[in-house]
């Protein structure tokens, strides 16, 4: 490990920690300014004498102000403890591991999908320009961009499990059944048309940003040289196209996973998918100030992670950048 990149690892580790720790303020102090109160959503039609609410209220530490609860929770997370769900009564890193396992295979397949068919349909879309082909892409890609992910989700789950029957309505594993006992081919099953959905909202930017980096790369000098020197169209797309828009791609793709992150609260309410997204949702909800900051601090991390995922992948793809972090150490 070269010192560069030792010297890139630093800086990108000062900067995740502050970022945790403007979401983790940010975030609390959002839900203490929220008009939902915790102890009313815990309690919801039961009527308490005000002794108990207090006894609720101290058990939490509602009854201090904001700052000093904001500074023991910060000290419990400093020592690996995030605290209690006020809603689901676990503990929050209990909840986030759980429902992590979930929330990976759904978007980590969506994220894969759309990736894929994305890149696909971009290098088939600015290979055969202004074709059928291309008006195509062009059209159901656009549609994709200003469609809501939530009427995606509808539509699909009219279609194929209302209409056609051919997967579940929702959850993640069938009714009735202990998760020991569900097999990989039934969660499968119930995974498809969640990830299906998730993953057809980012096919759109890829397709679109990588037909057009590919239609630049067509019309640019080299090719046009190659052209000259008898090179196919095959073989130009394998030799220059691919490798320029190699880098574009990975930058839409690792950034995508912000989008990933957010699109999944809709596809998992949608579906009634038990992820991240959906406990974000009922943790909102019923005012649930822990569980909200360990998803938060959490979604920060998923995010930088990938953001620094496309950083690192940059070096392998294009030589330029490693040649140049060495030249600048």
């Amino acid at each position: 490990m070269n010192k560069s990149l030792l010297k890139y690892l630093s800086g990108s580790l000062t900067r995740m920690l502050l970022l945790l720790a403007s979401a983790s303020m940010l975030s609390f102090f959002l839900v203490t300014a929220s008009p939902m109160n915790a102890v009313d959503a815990f309690l919801g039609e039961i009527n308490v004498s005000d002794e108990q609410r207090g006894h609720i209220e101290e058990q939490w530490d509602l009854d201090k102000p904001p700052l000093q609860r904001y500074v023991i929770w910060a000290k419990r997370a400093l020592h690996g403890d995030l605290g209690r769900s006020v809603s689901l009564h676990q503990p929050v890193a209990s909840v986030l591991r759980e429902r992590f396992k979930a929330s990976l295979l759904l978007m980590g397949t969506a994220w894969t999908l759309s990736g894929a068919l994305g890149l696909v349909l971009g290098v088939a879309a600015g290979t055969y320009r202004d074709s059928w082909l291309d008006k195509i892409v062009r059209t159901f890609s656009l549609v994709l961009a200003s469609t809501p992910t939530f009427w995606i989700g509808l539509l699909v789950l009219v279609v194929f499990a209302v209409e056609l029957h051919w997967f579940p309505l929702g959850l993640s594993i069938p009714i009735g059944r202990l998760a020991s006992e569900v097999t990989w081919g039934e969660r499968l099953h119930h995974l498809v048309l969640p990830a299906l959905t998730l993953s057809i909202t980012g096919v759109a930017n890829i397709a679109l940003h990588t037909r057009q980096k590919l239609i630049d790369v067509l019309e640019s000098e080299y090719v046009v040289f190659a052209r000259a020197r008898g090179e196919t169209l095959g073989q130009i797309i394998r030799r220059h196209g691919l490798r320029n828009i190699a880098l574009p791609a990975v930058t839409l793709q690792c950034a995508s996973v912000s989008e990933l992150f957010g699109g999944s609260v809709l596809a998992e309410k949608v579906f009634s998918y038990p992820g991240l997204g959906a406990t974000a949702v009922e943790a909102g909800l019923h005012a649930d100030a822990p569980l909200l900051m360990g998803i938060a601090l959490f979604s920060v991390l998923f995010v930088f992670a990938g953001n620094l995922a496309a950083n690192l992948i940059y070096g392998f793809v294009d030589p330029q950048i490693r040649e140049g972090g060495r030249s600048s150490v």
